[in-house]
């Protein structure tokens, strides 16, 4: 049975708890980070969530895989961002691994879900 919203898909659950990490983390960083570094993170991290809310209800697989593909730019933006944190030394090596494995598994989701639209279509 298809997903009725977009909250059902565990891609979009997996990333949702990615995203509420990512706030989690950054609310320890420097108060200079908080609108540089720490808005940067929390908006790429968020808009993964949000392209997947917004594909899922778009027409057309064309479109859907925009949408879905923008959110891999997402993640991928965080992953960067999580790097430079830990570098700086606002973030544990702890946190940075925890937060990269949550990435690499939405990444995997986000890959499956995308090849699934791609044979359904």
């Amino acid at each position: 049975m298809p997903a009725q919203s977009f909250e059902n898909l565990v891609v979009w659950q997996k990333a949702h708890q990615y995203v509420l990490c990512i706030y989690r983390i950054t609310k320890g960083f420097p108060k200079d980070e908080l609108f540089a570094l720490v808005n940067q993170m929390r908006r790429a991290s968020a808009s993964i969530t949000a392209n997947i809310a917004e594909g899922f209800v778009r027409e057309g697989q064309k479109d859907k895989l925009h949408f879905y593909n923008i959110s891999q730019g997402s993640l991928e933006e965080t992953k960067n961002f999580i790097i430079l944190s830990k570098d700086l030394g606002y973030m544990s090596k702890e946190n940075k691994t925890q937060l990269l494995a949550q990435a690499c598994e939405v990444g995997r989701l986000l890959n499956a879900y995308r090849q699934g639209l791609m044979k359904y279509y």
